[in-house]
């Protein structure tokens, strides 16, 4: 889905934000490594449409830096490839900038393929704190954070207004409430992102984390996941399958299969990015003024979510590094990141952000996104991510699909792990 803007109005959101970037006193000619000249920037695909926008505004006022954008697919792991398949030519490439989930910075640095740059270049200090350690490795900043995310449970808050119910906050509530109050409504009860991709990689990682788990230790080498948190936490995701109050049919939900499922009025919660929250909330939608957002639950009160996000960083054979810094301080200013959220509907790095009372009353899921943002924990950091990523994916889609118990799973996904390791 793709938002349309009128033309003379993006025109004049453009000059505001280029004045807002201009008068923000932002650092962006020094350092770097020199050499300016125009650049591609890679990203999955923009599923709001905002980002063509504010890249002619950069264009428009730096005609010797004109970036062009390059949309890779929608889904995570086919967008790792492509840029991976790119990266590892050894040569400068297609993409200059690369814009990367959050947890493919460390396999990216540790390869080579992106540059280390200068903290005193960007204003990392105005940024949530968790975001910024997504983009360090080995102690060096590798990228710079450019939008965040943690999951949150959505819910049809006129449903369960109408049972007089809160919404849940522990496993067993959400349980009781998808069993029982989701049929007499006609809805299915729970969803996530369960397809074999990195989303179900995130799914996971939260229902271990919300238990009490990890997957592996702080070093990214040793393999913790063989516990009974982890079998509590995958129990938790098949049992709901088994049982019918997770549908079947989510086995097979991206973000945006599972974002129209909900949208469509079909499930009573859904586990989702903040954006849905927006785009469900839009004219047309069968929900519109229906959904509202909390925490995601945990087996005794509120769980962990998974830090969400992306970085921009500078490919390490980079035609133009100087440009590309100026290009990432452009799109990490305060007047852009603004835009980040009101036309894009994605979460924004800068902290102001969330605390601006007009922000809020447009966003009102904005407090609660900064908790979950504030109390997430990041996915595996591994340099062989990929391969971690993967491994947890066929495991636990095993485990959901009934083909293996969870506690035979977390056995499997242990051994799988500690084989990646020692490679």
């Amino acid at each position: 889905m793709r938002w349309i803007h009128a033309a003379g109005r993006g025109l004049l959101v453009l000059v505001v934000i280029m004045a807002g970037y201009v008068a923000s006193g932002a650092r962006v000619d020094e350092g770097g490594g020199g050499g300016r000249g125009p650049l591609t920037l890679a990203t999955a695909g923009d599923l709001t449409g905002y980002l063509g926008p504010l890249l002619r505004g950069w264009n428009r006022t730096h005609p010797g830096e004109r970036v062009t954008l390059v949309e890779l697919p929608d889904s995570a792991d086919e967008t790792h490839a492509q840029m991976a398949t790119d990266l590892r030519g050894g040569d400068r490439g297609r993409f200059d900038v690369l814009n990367i989930d959050v947890d493919w910075t460390s396999e990216f640095a540790a390869a080579g393929w992106i540059r280390p740059l200068p903290r005193a270049r960007f204003p990392l200090k105005s940024f949530l704190p968790p975001v910024v350690d997504t983009a360090t490795y080995d102690g060096r900043l590798y990228a710079v954070p450019y939008v965040t995310n943690a999951g949150l449970l959505l819910y049809r808050k006129d449903v369960l207004a109408e049972e007089g119910v809160r919404p849940p906050r522990t496993w067993a509530e959400l349980e009781r409430d998808a069993k029982v109050i989701a049929p007499k409504h006609g809805l299915a009860g729970y969803a996530g992102q369960f397809l074999p991709y990195e989303g179900l990689t995130v799914n996971a990682a939260e229902a271990v984390y919300s238990a009490g788990g990890t997957i592996l230790g702080a070093d990214g080498t040793r393999v913790t996941v063989d516990s009974a948190a982890a079998r509590e936490g995958i129990g938790f995701l098949a049992r709901g399958i088994r049982e019918g109050w997770i549908p079947r049919q989510a086995l097979t939900y991206k973000e945006e299969e599972s974002k129209q499922a909900f949208q469509d009025g079909k499930l009573l919660f859904l586990r989702n990015w903040s954006y849905v929250y927006a785009v469900a909330s839009a004219r047309g939608s069968k929900v519109a003024g229906k959904i509202g957002a909390v925490p995601l639950p945990g087996p005794h009160g509120p769980g962990t979510s998974v830090l969400g996000g992306s970085n921009l960083a500078v490919n390490a054979h980079a035609r133009h590094p100087d440009s590309a810094a100026r290009l990432i301080a452009y799109l990490t200013s305060a007047p852009v990141q603004r835009q980040v959220l009101t036309r894009g509907s994605l979460p924004p790095v800068r902290a102001a952000l969330y605390e601006d009372p007009a922000l809020v009353r447009r966003f009102p899921y904005l407090p609660t996104l900064r908790t979950a943002v504030l109390t997430a924990a990041p996915r595996p950091k591994s340099a062989h991510y990929d391969q971690v990523s993967l491994a947890v994916q066929a495991v636990v889609q095993d485990a959901l699909a009934g083909r293996e118990t969870p506690a035979a799973a977390v056995r499997r996904l242990a051994r799988e792990l500690a084989a990646i390791s020692d490679r």
